[in-house]
């Protein structure tokens, strides 16, 4: 993903620079990712969708500038985990009836993505975790962000992830292992 980097720099500068075109090819190349991203932190597809709409609207119409202190990607992601940490303040006490009502339509259209039986299982475990836990190793193993990149997202330092990233892969393990089945990549 190392090359939608610069394609994420360079084509956010055009649509700044009046190419509309250039938001279709950003939302072609983060859409997916970013929207798994947003369900690992609120466990919940259509709100991570409505967080996903919330970051390309932001970047549409606000139009904000890109330091380039990061990756385009990592700048993105915080900017959509911003936009879900919104969305659970505004729905705080909806959200535990919507993860309930949702999660028959959730695990058939996670279904889709997670095809292999060892990624279900790994999935459902995951979402049995603590929402901190399931975005650090959703970062690190599925969006494939190095720990500088994972800290920025998260708001952390690099410390801090390596240390709830240990924490999280322990509390992962558990839950497969009460399931009767070891993830060797743990």
């Amino acid at each position: 993903m190392s090359g939608n980097t610069d394609m994420g720099t360079d084509a956010y500068t055009r649509y700044i620079n009046g190419e509309d075109t250039a938001m279709t090819e950003l939302l072609s190349c983060y859409w997916d990712g970013l929207l798994w991203y947003l369900n690992s932190i609120l466990g919940n597809l259509h709100l991570a969708e409505e967080a996903a709409e919330e970051a390309f609207v932001k970047l549409a119409v606000q139009k904000p500038v890109f330091h380039k202190k990061s990756s385009f990607r990592t700048w993105l992601y915080a900017i959509g985990r911003n936009a879900a940490m919104d969305l659970l303040r505004k729905h705080k006490r909806e959200q535990e009836l919507l993860s309930q009502q949702n999660l028959t339509a959730m695990e058939s259209a996670e279904a889709a993505f997670f095809r292999e039986e060892q990624k279900l299982q790994l999935h459902h475990a995951m979402t049995q975790l603590k929402p901190e836990y399931r975005q650090v190793l959703y970062l690190r193993y599925f969006a494939l962000f190095d720990h500088k990149e994972t800290a920025k997202v998260m708001h952390k330092t690099t410390r801090q992830i390596e240390n709830l990233l240990y924490r999280a892969k322990i509390s992962l393990r558990k839950h497969l292992e009460k399931e009767g089945f070891v993830y060797e990549e743990l």
